[in-house]
C-alpha cells in the first residue's frame, strides 16, 4: 500500500503519514495551527511505493478529495487498469471517475517498444493486406511509422513502453 502524507495548508500546522482511508480520519482531527484551530484542508503528498502506484498519483492529481479512491484503486487494480487510467487522464484528458471501471476509457494500449516496432507488427499480421515477401524489404517502416504518430503516441510508465490511442 503506497504510503502517503498529508501537508496542511495552514503551514504553522504539522502533517502526518497515512495508508488508509481510516487513518487519514484518525488522524485528521490532531493538526491544529497556532491558534489552537482544527486544520481541515490538506495537500496529499505521495511519498512511498510502487512507481507504478506513484505514477498513478500523478496522472490523477492526488487530492484530499480523491485520495480514498486512489488507494482503493491501488489496492484492488490490476497493472493494466492502472497503466489505463495513467494514460486516459494524465495524456489523453479524460476526467479522473473514481466509479469508472479502467477498461471503460476507450484508449487501445499496445505493449511495443516504438512507433516502427508498432509499424512492423501492424504488417506482421496484415493490416495492409498481404505483402509479398520480395517486397517487404523495400517496405519503409519508418514512414510508416510517422503516419501512424497522428493517431499514436509513445509512453514509458514505471519503465515499461508503450503506444497508445485515444479512441
Amino acid at each position: 500500500m503506497p504510503q502517503l502524507f498529508a501537508q496542511p495548508y495552514d503551514l504553522s500546522a504539522t502533517g502526518f503519514y497515512f495508508d488508509s482511508v481510516e487513518a487519514f480520519d484518525t488522524k485528521a482531527n490532531a493538526p491544529r495551527n497556532n491558534y489552537g484551530q482544527r486544520v481541515e484542508e490538506f495537500e496529499i503528498q505521495f511519498i512511498d511505493g510502487d512507481e507504478l502506484d506513484c505514477e498513478l498519483a500523478g496522472a490523477i492529481s492526488l487530492t484530499q478529495a480523491n485520495f480514498a479512491a486512489y488507494l482503493e484503486g491501488c489496492e484492488v487494480w490490476e497493472e493494466w487498469q492502472k497503466t489505463h487510467v495513467i494514460i486516459a487522464v494524465g495524456e489523453c484528458g479524460y476526467g479522473f471517475d473514481s466509479d469508472k471501471d479502467p477498461s471503460e476509457y476507450d484508449i487501445d494500449v499496445y505493449h511495443v517498444d516504438n512507433l516502427r516496432e508498432f509499424a512492423e507488427q501492424l504488417v506482421e499480421d496484415g493490416i495492409l493486406g498481404d505483402i509479398p515477401d520480395n517486397i517487404l524489404p523495400y517496405f519503409d517502416f519508418d514512414a510508416f511509422a510517422r503516419d501512424l504518430s497522428v493517431e499514436y503516441s509513445e509512453i514509458t510508465i514505471a519503465g515499461d513502453r508503450m503506444v497508445y490511442r485515444a479512441s
